[in-house]
């Protein structure tokens, strides 16, 4: 899955605080258990796949040591890291910023990026989504908003969260969408530009038949 995890809460501050959105009746908790569970993230972009690594309480363990290296094994570098949900809110800012705004307009990065209007939008969205994980104590590392888009307008690809409308596949709003603007209301940060995209986007997934919202946020 894409977004925040259902796990994001554990061996933190919010301890004990599930994600039931995220986990409706404590399945994949019931079904799979926390220490059975460690944390990872795929990374692909151009040139670069990888698979992230880490625990969810961030030890570097023999088990998930042997896991990478199972990984690697059949090719893909996999390296283990102390800080999961740091590649977590890492790739959550590429398809975040750019997800609501290509299933709105239907269309891969570089069509919707040829406007301007668009392209500053996108550079507003990022900058509410660094907020966001800062406010989370994360810092995501890489180019600045501005630069991230200008980067994005060169690629022809669709979001995975166009390609499950297109598709007819049930669509991941919650974890990509809904779960990181919960966290900014929790922690008082404004996001007047991600909120505004991320309602639209919602309310197209709804239509579609492809998103069914929790009574929380059925309004």
């Amino acid at each position: 899955m894409n977004g925040i995890p259902w796990w994001y809460n554990d061996a933190t501050a919010r301890d004990g605080q599930h994600l039931d959105a995220l986990d409706p009746g404590g399945a994949l908790r019931q079904a799979i258990g926390i220490r059975r569970t460690i944390g990872g993230v795929v990374m692909v972009e151009t040139g670069d796949a990888r698979v992230i690594l880490g625990e969810v309480d961030g030890r570097i363990t023999p088990r998930a040591e042997a896991l990478a290296a199972a990984i690697a094994a059949g090719g893909l570098p996999s390296p283990v890291v102390p800080d999961i949900r740091q590649a977590v809110w890492q790739k959550l800012l590429g398809n975040l910023m750019t997800g609501p705004l290509c299933l709105l307009a239907r269309s891969c990065m570089q069509d919707i990026y040829t406007s301007e209007a668009v392209r500053e939008t996108a550079v507003r969205m990022a900058g509410e989504i660094l907020a966001i994980a800062a406010a989370e104590g994360i810092t995501i590392p890489g180019d600045a908003p501005a630069a991230r888009v200008a980067r994005s307008a060169k690629l022809r690809h669709k979001p995975s969260i166009l390609q499950d409308l297109e598709a007819g596949r049930s669509m991941e709003i919650e974890a990509m969408f809904q779960a990181p603007l919960r966290l900014a209301r929790d922690a008082g940060v404004a996001t007047p530009m991600l909120s505004l995209m991320v309602a639209l986007a919602t309310r197209s997934a709804i239509a579609a038949g492809l998103y069914t919202p929790p009574a929380e946020t059925a309004a």
